[in-house]
């Protein structure tokens, strides 16, 4: 008992729940990038996690959550994004990604988002698809950047998913935790 007191009192207290709203790729892209996710999460012993594009992270208001998506989801069809570069950083959760090209629609799926959860988070749109999270090194970063060849100029989005978590993301803990809490595909009615 004493274990777990100390544990918890370990967590930091400005690490409360969120939820992320991600734009998942369709076929035949997201079985390319899960099967790259997956290569490399073996290759460094990282974590698996779905292919996503974040658009919007907000305060966890989980009775909102299904109605926040069902109005983005009837409000919007599916979206084709550009697929720019791959790249790197020192940044947990951007370790390797794909850089996508912001266009009209994201933005206007992003703002019915942020109506729709009515709350007021500062989160940037910045839209990439990671493809791994790992504290590696600047070299090794590199030389993954221009191993991989993404096929697809264009990558097509075709649902939404609401993931609880818990930010900031830095460790395989926090990505393992992570819990879809709701999906729709977009350009569906209905509740």
């Amino acid at each position: 008992m004493e274990l777990n007191r100390r544990s918890f009192c370990a967590l930091p207290v400005s690490r409360r729940i969120v939820i992320a709203y991600w734009l998942i790729p369709a076929e035949p892209p997201h079985r390319f990038f899960q099967d790259l996710i997956n290569d490399l999460a073996r290759r460094y012993d990282a974590p698996v996690f779905e292919p996503h594009v974040t658009i919007y992270v907000g305060a966890d208001s989980t009775d909102a959550v299904g109605t926040t998506l069902s109005k983005a989801a009837r409000d919007c069809e599916p979206i084709v994004l550009q697929a720019l570069e791959v790249s790197h950083s020192d940044e947990f959760i951007k370790t390797l990604f794909v850089e996508f090209g912001l266009n009209s629609k994201l933005r206007q799926l992003n703002q019915v988002i942020r109506s729709a959860t009515q709350n007021s988070s500062d989160y940037q749109l910045n839209p990439h698809l990671s493809l791994l999270y790992k504290t590696i090194s600047i070299q090794d970063r590199h030389l993954l950047t221009h191993s991989i060849d993404v096929p697809f100029p264009e990558v097509t989005f075709d649902s939404l998913k609401a993931v609880r978590c818990v930010p900031p993301t830095q460790s395989r803990a926090d990505v393992e935790a992570w819990r879809v809490v709701a999906e729709k595909p977009l350009g569906s009615i209905g509740a």
